[in-house]
């Protein structure tokens, strides 16, 4: 069974750029519901619908896989998740360390897409006493004292940090001390790492304070919006009273110039026609 520790990905002897790496998982995703629902192939504009990327782009990632597709055809669908896979190293076994089971560690150790996607789960350790020999998703759980054994024994490369802020680095550094060279760090805090290591970080309170962000702005730009069309309104009902008023005051104006003239006529010293003929 091959394991994290005697092979390495290819990605970085390859060249292939860390943008585009990111961009593999999401092509992999969108292939594999493809694969599921039979469909043989697919064009660069579907397929980068499905991954919520650019055409362009994708087609440019792939040419770093060396798969440009077939005109008129698209791309092969099976040969792709192959593809991609291979790249992304997920066609071998690779086992992985859950440290710190509380609620977050529980609930990674019962996901059940790590089995689908390449990683097996090999060990779930805490530091609490009390965790120690209990199941959790069917794997017992070992005490932290063990977890260089535990390496070891199992070949792991990938760690998954899940404990509180103030355990993980001493965490990560016994891992990295007995051999772990990746780490998905769940906590919420800052890793350091000798080169060599690469870290993850997935920190959930991150990325709710950037959607509060976005919704912030958007609520904003709603307000915006709002107060302009209600200034625009009565702009145009200032604009309405005005006109609406030189209107009076126009019909008022021939009135009287109506009146006056009609007098002039009548009464005029240069001899107009009067209005009353004399008897």
């Amino acid at each position: 069974m091959a394991t994290g520790r005697t092979h390495r990905t290819a990605t970085r002897s390859r060249g292939i750029p860390e943008a585009t790496v990111a961009r593999l998982p999401l092509y992999l995703r969108a292939l594999t519901g493809l694969s599921e629902r039979s469909v043989p192939t697919v064009s660069s504009e579907e397929l980068a619908a499905a991954a919520g990327v650019n055409s362009a782009k994708l087609r440019k990632d792939f040419s770093y896989l060396g798969s440009y597709g077939t005109r008129g055809v698209g791309y092969d669908v099976e040969y792709l998740v192959y593809q991609i896979s291979r790249e992304l190293g997920l066609t071998q076994d690779w086992p992985v360390v859950i440290v710190g089971i509380g609620n977050l560690g529980a609930a990674l150790a019962n996901y059940g897409g790590f089995a689908s996607r390449g990683f097996r789960v090999a060990a779930l350790i805490d530091a609490d006493p009390a965790m120690a020999g209990k199941p959790v998703a069917g794997i017992p759980v070992q005490h932290s004292d063990d977890l260089e054994r535990i390496i070891a024994d199992n070949g792991v490369s990938i760690g998954v940090i899940a404990t509180p802020a103030g355990a993980a680095q001493p965490v990560c550094d016994r891992l990295v001390a007995a051999g772990v060279t990746s780490i998905l760090n769940f906590a919420p805090t800052v890793l350091t790492v000798p080169d060599g290591v690469d870290v993850r970080k997935v920190d959930l309170s991150i990325e709710l304070q950037i959607l509060a962000f976005h919704e912030q702005r958007k609520a904003g730009e709603e307000a915006d919006a709002a107060a302009a069309a209600a200034d625009a309104v009565a702009a145009a009902d200032a604009v309405a009273a005005v006109a609406a008023k030189g209107r009076g005051r126009s019909a008022g104006s021939g009135d009287n110039g109506g009146s006056g003239s009609g007098g002039g006529r009548g009464n005029g010293p240069d001899g107009d026609v009067p209005a009353v003929m004399p008897a």
